[in-house]
């Protein structure tokens, strides 16, 4: 099935609240005949936009292809939150690659947050950053742990931002009573995703092609229908959307999809923060600028959407918010994201001058972003980082790609009825 095509019309947003209230940004044209590039970037999200703009800032001339529009796919769809650190804590980390380099990631992921604020800062972006983001957990040992994870962080990383909280605590915060406890990331927040990357795509001194799909790459020659890129440098950023284009990656990299719906307009309902629980099947939401709850959730195993959006994710967001049980829903909408068997993202150098990167696991926003720079520096022969992260574990997914959806459907099921059961 082609993904690119499979959930959406071509050349156009998502009927979603994000692509609503964007400031529109004017299409660019589509690639026509042939032409030359220091480097050629596939993929107009996050990671391929990030990397466009530091490529340019080093002098490199640079090509972006996007199949439909800048920030189409999952970066313009999330639910727009800049978390801390990498998407496995770091007692995972350690024991995955030890004290000293789950340090580098650590700072990795700090480094990316800041990233975010600066670029929106520094290219005047019309984005805020919003601080906070709770962690609200569904049982006493789940407070257990993330209080003490929140004192190995300050003990062992220099991070005094997380603040643990009690049942009233986060109640008061998030305007439910369904959780025990968690706590908050003071220094994490939340963001208008479509926005930030309208905003990286203004800020690229790149040539942008939308509505360019990319059908085959010959070394570094990349094709689409209508025309090619001749470049010394290429990347992938495609996220959930790569396709067959690159088997080493798909073999690694499985996509999936995520729903999410915005409110009318709520007041009082919670503080101006973000929050996610601690579900398998997570659940995430927000107040956006104009106070709707954007709420995220709800299960699909298959790659089309689900013909009804607002009931699959209307469910999960009843059991947070049962007060909410007859709001309207004004927006509804779905993406595909990219996921890897470890949730740590896939850095991969997939041929002699072509570099890859997916595989966020729903912690894309500030990484990709940062991965972007982390590109730059590779093309540029600077690739220490770029091998840290290309040096860390990643399996491939059992059964292929034949076989690997309905052994994640099967896998997604078993855990969904443990969150039910609240195991």
């Amino acid at each position: 099935m082609n993904l690119l095509t499979a959930n959406d019309r071509p050349g156009e947003y998502p009927a979603s609240y994000y692509a609503a209230t964007a400031i529109p940004l004017a299409p660019f044209p589509e690639l026509q005949g042939a032409v030359r590039a220091d480097v050629c970037i596939v993929g107009g999200g996050y990671s391929g936009l990030s990397a466009a703009l530091h490529l340019a800032e080093r002098g490199f001339d640079v090509v972006v292809l996007e199949a439909h529009r800048v920030g189409f796919g999952a970066s313009g769809r999330n639910g727009g939150q800049v978390g801390s650190g990498q998407r496995l804590e770091q007692d995972d980390l350690e024991a995955m690659v030890g004290r000293t380099d789950a340090r580098r990631l650590w700072d990795l992921g700090q480094e990316a947050k800041a990233l975010v604020r600066d670029l929106i800062d520094r290219h005047a972006m019309p984005v805020t950053f919003r601080p906070g983001i709770a962690h609200a957990a569904r049982t006493k040992a789940e407070v257990a742990h993330s209080h003490a994870y929140a004192e190995k962080l300050a003990r062992d990383y220099d991070y005094d931002q997380v603040q643990p909280l009690d049942a009233g605590e986060l109640s008061s915060l998030l305007g439910t009573d369904r959780f025990l406890g968690g706590d908050i990331d003071r220094g994490a927040g939340s963001i208008h995703p479509l926005n930030f990357a309208l905003g990286l795509a203004r800020a690229a001194k790149a040539r942008i092609f939308e509505r360019s799909t990319v059908t085959r790459i010959d070394g570094t020659t990349v094709h689409t229908d209508r025309g090619r890129v001749r470049a010394d440098h290429v990347i992938l950023a495609c996220g959930g959307y790569l396709g067959g284009l690159e088997p080493q990656v798909a073999a690694r990299v499985m996509p999936i999809n995520n729903f999410i719906v915005a409110t009318e307009p709520l007041r009082g309902l919670m503080a101006p923060i973000a929050a996610h629980d601690t579900k398998f099947v997570v659940n995430y939401w927000r107040m956006s600028e104009d106070n709707r709850l954007l709420f995220g959730g709800g299960e699909s195993y298959g790659y089309r959407f689900p013909h009804n959006i607002v009931e699959t994710v209307r469910k999960p967001m009843r059991e947070v918010y049962p007060q909410l049980k007859d709001v309207r829903i004004d927006y509804a909408w779905g993406g595909t994201l990219s996921i890897t068997m470890n949730r740590m993202p896939c850095f991969r150098r997939v041929a002699p001058n072509v570099l890859s990167v997916s595989g966020y696991s729903g912690h894309g926003v500030a990484l990709a972003t940062l991965a972007g720079r982390i590109l730059a520096e590779a093309v540029a022969g600077q690739a220490e980082r770029f091998d840290l992260m290309a040096g860390l574990p990643q399996p491939r997914f059992p059964g292929g790609p034949a076989l690997r959806s309905p052994l994640l459907a099967l896998a997604m099921t078993w855990y969904a009825m443990r969150d039910r059961l609240g195991v």
